[in-house]
């Protein structure tokens, strides 16, 4: 019987690596499936109208030379893709990476879609990128690949029409990049500053925009151990955490959880290896060790012993929070995770085998779509900011996040309740249930 057994779960891991990983692919799997719930539970929906919502409706690959800092031209390629116009504008980050493809764009792009309709804003979702290796660029080779990219994709993006905003390997200094080569271009546009989000402050940009997506992160977390619904766990404080990814996202939510809620942070992993210690971290201490680090990880923090991935995703915690790239948790070591609950800061962090099997476990998952739109809510209160002129203090712009996400939250645990789905089903059905509604008032052109 044993042996049954192993030889399904090595099937399932088979086809987990070649479909699975396939961020696009999953993404479009849980898509459709949410559709034929819909179609089950609620109301049918035209075969048309779902090609209609699923695919992007533009998209753009891009090809440019830069010159590096040895004086060599090298040929780099980039993308945009705006994936529903339901809303306009459409809206999304800029990822610099050296696996960004027009798939995985594709995929962030239809993810923003669903995010936006969760949190309720008023856009569409888009996405861009340029396959590049940051960390082996100069500030300078950066700075051009920016403004020529912006360049390049500039009949794409307008305040009313596409509004990109920072992303993995990109950051504020990019967003004031891509608003000064915009204005380069159209000194006359009317709020242009609107053009991006995610922008230094002195240019426009909003409070609470650098940690918007940890903060909102926290809020969620916050509503659902308050209203325990986290089997095993009735508070946040002195609760274990391990963070994965210690970029702005993952050092933001170890600060966030640990200052403001009194969490021992015990893990936390970098693209150089993981650290973990039962007494806790402070974030900022290890942060600084890192920016002083000649190689820039953690690993060698109080020369404690260093983990692999995979180690610290399945240590002791009651928190796990991957806040790195998709496809982290796979179904091979899944059975292995002992958190309680888990705060989704990545995109698709998960792959759906791993999904199944963690909630059978009775894990709580707080799925990406919602856990981690703080960010685009923010972004969001920074394009309402430029458009009025205006300048929210920090307190009003976490006031109007608590509330956006708290809601978002009660929304998608109400649709879990009645139809009886775990969160991430409830929030794709939550999101494409809105989606058809939206397409239906809007009904077809001509």
């Amino acid at each position: 019987m044993n042996g049954g057994k192993e030889i399904v779960m090595s099937n399932q891991l088979t086809q987990e690596k070649k479909e699975e990983l396939d961020f696009l692919r999953r993404t479009r799997f849980e898509f459709r499936r949410a559709i034929q719930f819909i179609n089950e539970k609620v109301k049918p929906t035209d075969e048309g109208m779902v090609d209609y919502m699923e695919q992007a409706f533009r998209q753009s690959s891009v090809r440019f030379p830069i010159y590096m800092d040895n004086g060599s031209i090298k040929v780099f390629t980039g993308y945009r893709v705006h994936h529903s116009r339901l809303f306009e504008p459409t809206k999304g980050g800029i990822r610099y990476s050296p696996d960004v493809d027009l798939n995985m764009i594709n995929a962030l792009a239809f993810e923003m879609t669903l995010k936006c309709f969760v949190v309720d804003l008023p856009y569409g979702g888009a996405k861009g990128g340029v396959c590049c290796d940051p960390k082996k660029m100069s500030r300078q080779e950066l700075d051009r690949l920016t403004r020529r990219y912006t360049y390049e994709i500039m009949p794409m993006i307008g305040p009313d029409l596409d509004v990109p905003a920072p992303d993995i390997g990109t950051s504020e200094r990019e967003m004031g990049i891509i608003y000064d080569t915009y204005m380069m271009f159209n000194p006359n546009a009317p709020y242009a500053t609107a053009v991006v989000t995610g922008k230094p402050l002195s240019i426009g940009g909003s409070k609470g925009r650098k940690e918007a997506t940890a903060q909102g992160g926290a809020f969620v977390l916050e509503e659902a151990v308050g209203k325990r619904h986290v089997k095993g766990l009735a508070s946040l404080k002195d609760a274990t955490v391990i963070v994965q990814g210690f970029g702005n996202v993952g050092f933001n939510i170890a600060n966030i959880l640990h200052e403001n809620y009194q969490c021992r942070i015990v893990g936390i992993c970098d693209s150089g290896g993981g650290i973990y210690y039962k007494k806790g971290f402070d974030p900022k201490d290890v942060l600084n060790y890192k920016a002083q680090s000649p190689n820039r990880s953690i690993v060698g923090y109080n020369e404690l012993e260093p983990k692999n991935a995979n180690q610290m995703l399945t240590s002791a915690c009651d928190i796990l929070v991957p806040a790195a790239k998709e496809n982290q948790l796979l179904g091979s070591f899944a059975k292995e995770i002992k958190a309680k609950v888990i705060l989704e800061l990545a995109n698709g962090p998960t792959s759906n085998l791993a999904h199944e099997i963690l909630v059978d476990q009775g894990v709580y998952i707080l799925p990406d779509i919602l856990a981690n739109a703080g960010g685009v809510t923010v972004s969001y209160f920074e394009w309402l900011q430029n458009k009025a002129g205006e300048n929210w203090d920090l307190s009003t712009v976490k006031d109007k996040l608590r509330l956006k996400m708290t809601s978002a939250y009660g929304s998608i645990v109400d649709t879990a309740e009645k139809y009886d789905l775990d969160m991430r089903k409830a929030a794709y059905v939550f999101a494409t249930n809105k989606m058809i509604e939206v397409a239906s008032c809007r009904g077809i052109f001509p």
